[in-house]
């Protein structure tokens, strides 16, 4: 049977980097859950103009991938900031807290330099649609660069929640995979 983790959210402290950043990430995560409702409600209306008013539809379909696409990737520190994203803390459970410290900095680490890499990669990307004025192939035809700007700020976003929960580790202001002590 799954139960919940012990695992809380980010703690910030009185530290005025840790709650800015939690602060936007708490904003990224409204702004993930206005683009979600948007995208039912489009979805709702394309029901309506496809099945009662018997109409076709050029945009809709398009434009619920995409706000579902940046709903997910804006999202990311939010979900990060809460503690959201899958974690598996049997290890982190058996070791001891110094050891726990260890394994929660090279994670971080680790995660920090992988989103910084996708980043980079994410940004050149919508740099290329942006500069060479990239369009969708559909009837609707948006310009691209809209769409992926999802990508290097919802990546940009994920790198500050995971700097701001690397500094709380270091200065202590947060614990290891958000456990207490034993």
């Amino acid at each position: 049977m799954a139960t919940h983790s012990s695992a809380h959210t980010a703690v910030t402290g009185n530290n005025l980097f840790l709650r800015v950043v939690a602060a936007i990430s708490t904003v990224a995560g409204w702004c993930a859950a206005a683009m979600i409702i948007a995208a039912v409600g489009i979805t709702c209306q394309m029901i309506f103009i496809r099945f009662v008013l018997n109409g076709s539809t050029t945009w809709q379909t398009e434009a619920v991938i995409y706000l579902m696409i940046a709903a997910t990737l804006i999202g990311l520190s939010y979900v990060q900031r809460l503690r959201g994203h899958v974690n598996v803390d049997l290890i982190p459970l058996i070791l001891p807290m110094p050891a726990r410290r260890v394994l929660a900095m090279v994670t971080l680490l680790l995660s920090i330099a992988i989103i910084g890499v996708m980043l980079f990669y994410g940004y050149e990307f919508w740099h290329f649609a942006w500069e060479r004025g990239w369009r969708s192939d559909t009837v609707w035809g948006p310009k691209l660069w809209v769409p992926y700007l999802a990508l290097p700020l919802g990546l940009g976003l994920l790198l500050l929640q995971l700097i701001a929960d690397l500094v709380a580790l270091v200065l202590r202001i947060d614990t290891p995979f958000g456990l207490e002590a034993d």
